[in-house]
């Protein structure tokens, strides 16, 4: 990011490997559904299935795999679900090269996927608090958010391209094979990993299924933090088909305006992410996370006026710029809180609680505002959105809580040498999301 801080090999090593498999997600993206339609000719509510189905589906089967994770070595975890989502991706050109492809075959894949991702996340920010000391927790994640925007700009183009020249099988198999880099950059990390922290012979409890939820029940900072990111992205995500209905249908726009709307935006988010550790440094993190959290969900309401032509296609990119920019400064600081808010021997489950909560809560909203939306017309149901997104502030933290685990002090670190066993699993605070995707 050429900010001088070097964070060490291992570090860099899980990074390329966000990134890798990142870029192939964002090349990829929307292959599904043009597999369900030109491929095998799936109606509307198919189509539908393979997105809101197969995530809902993967998160609920990602429920008992937090504590599964918690209790295993990260990095074989990481690197077992990079080779799981390669295998279960690959199995979508191999079949439609042999013409045995199914719509059966490719909602299951979508839920091994997803799944996979909750898991891998889980991890990876269970083994990011592993590598680094609490102080450089901010760096990391900046780091990542970057990445986030940049594939986000560069991947859908690329994607849209391939899909054009190739097909959108092909795209699978490049997503499928970023995966499998990802894993080869994973188990090149280098470094002693922590042993887990239940031996690997003993039995998981019941308990185990909900110690995420309760922690982030009881946490008086993470608890406003975990209700306001559900909503939150709930909401928002809810109205990105009735905008596509509204642009893409009643106002005639192009499929190539309707990318660049969102995709342009999106190097706001660059800008975003590196300004959060200096905001920080200034204004303190309560600070930020509030004032970013709640200027982030100003913006929405105002795509309630979006209309065609010139001046529609500019309003978009407008609330998205802005949109975006609050979102990239807020999300590294929340996931650095949530971090250092989370005890070593927690992080997994807590990480999964939250990505389940937030996935299954975006799965909702989104199908419920698809019936406000044909009841009460696209527009208004925008615009109800855009006004339940600025009541979402009121679930911030109101004021900076001590932290309830305190992190003991990190030694000195030189790159690419880890931190001493007891230090980096000491107890102490925090934890965050996005939509994402990232640690």
């Amino acid at each position: 990011m050429g900010d001088g801080h070097r964070l060490g090999r291992p570090f860099d090593r899980l990074w390329a490997a966000y990134g890798t498999s990142a870029l192939g997600t964002w090349l990829a993206f929307g292959a599904f559904p043009l597999i369900a339609i030109e491929v095998l000719h799936a109606g509307p509510a198919g189509v539908a299935a393979i997105s809101s189905a197969g995530a809902a589906v993967g998160a609920a089967v990602a429920v008992p795999l937090g504590p599964w994770v918690e209790f295993r070595r990260k990095r074989r975890v990481l690197v077992g679900t990079d080779l799981a989502r390669f295998a279960a991706l690959l199995t979508v050109p191999a079949a439609h090269l042999l013409g045995v492809l199914t719509y059966v075959q490719l909602l299951l894949v979508s839920v091994v996927v997803a799944a996979c991702d909750i898991a891998f996340r889980a991890a990876s920010g269970a083994y990011l608090k592993t590598l680094l000391p609490a102080e450089d927790l901010l760096v990391a994640n900046s780091r990542f958010e970057t990445t986030t925007w940049t594939t986000t700009v560069v991947g859908p183009p690329l994607g849209g391209a391939a899909i054009g020249l190739l097909g959108p099988v092909v795209t699978v198999a490049a997503d499928a094979f970023s995966h499998l880099l990802s894993a080869l950059a994973v188990g090149t990390t280098g470094g002693q990993e922590p042993p887990p922290a239940r031996p690997k012979g003993e039995r998981l409890r019941a308990g185990d299924l909900t110690d995420g939820w309760r922690h982030l029940v009881a946490d008086p900072v993470l608890r406003p933090l975990f209700l306001n990111t559900a909503l939150f992205n709930g909401l928002l995500m809810a109205t990105t088909p009735l905008l596509a209905v509204l642009m893409l249908g009643r106002f005639g726009f192009a499929p190539w305006q309707y990318g660049l709307a969102f995709a342009a935006p999106s190097l706001a988010g660059l800008l975003g992410a590196r300004l959060a550790g200096p905001l920080v440094t200034r204004y303190g993190q309560h600070r930020v996370l509030v004032g970013a959290g709640a200027l982030r969900a100003v913006w929405p309401v105002g795509l309630v006026f979006v209309g065609p032509g010139t001046a529609g296609l500019l309003l978009v990119m407008g609330v998205e710029l802005g949109l975006i920019f609050c979102c990239a400064v807020f999300n590294p600081v929340q996931a650095t809180c949530r971090l250092r808010r989370t005890p070593a021997d927690r992080v997994a489950r807590t990480l999964t609680a939250w990505s389940v909560t937030t996935k299954a809560s975006t799965a909702f909203l989104t199908a419920g505002w698809g019936v406000l939306g044909g009841v009460l017309g696209p527009r208004t149901a925008v615009g109800l959105a855009g006004a339940l997104l600025l009541a979402t502030p009121l679930l911030l933290p109101r004021r900076a809580v001590a932290a309830s685990y305190r992190p003991e002090s990190a030694p000195a670190r030189t790159p690419g040498v880890r931190p001493a066993q007891g230090s980096a699993r000491s107890s102490w605070p925090a934890r965050r999301k996005r939509r994402s995707s990232r640690p």
